[in-house]
């Protein structure tokens, strides 16, 4: 973890932008000895949201199989709905259009 003061950041930025940049880490900056911001890559801040959006997907999906929002099959029966589903997706390709 790297911490500098707000006068090192104003002082080196070029210095700390390179480090965030070739790190892929967050840099935590400080005012008056308090922590007052994070200063990370564009990549590394874009890969940080997608990594939350998983775990907000991820969460959701726990709460819905918590409600019993899912039905759980086997492998098997999956395979035999899909080729039925497909069987109804061939036949109506089959289906002229009536307007």
């Amino acid at each position: 973890m790297n911490i500098l003061s707000s006068a090192e950041l104003r002082n080196n930025y070029r210095k700390v932008a390179d480090e965030c940049i070739k790190s892929g880490e967050p840099t935590y900056i400080t005012n008056n000895g308090e922590g007052e911001l994070v200063v990370m890559s564009i990549p590394a801040y874009r890969e940080e949201q997608t990594r939350l959006k998983i775990k907000k997907e991820l969460l959701r999906i726990q709460a819905e199989k918590a409600a019993g929002k899912f039905e759980y099959i086997s492998y098997d029966e999956f395979k035999d709905r899909m080729g039925r589903l497909s069987l109804v997706a061939e036949n109506l390709d089959d289906v002229e259009d009536y307007e």
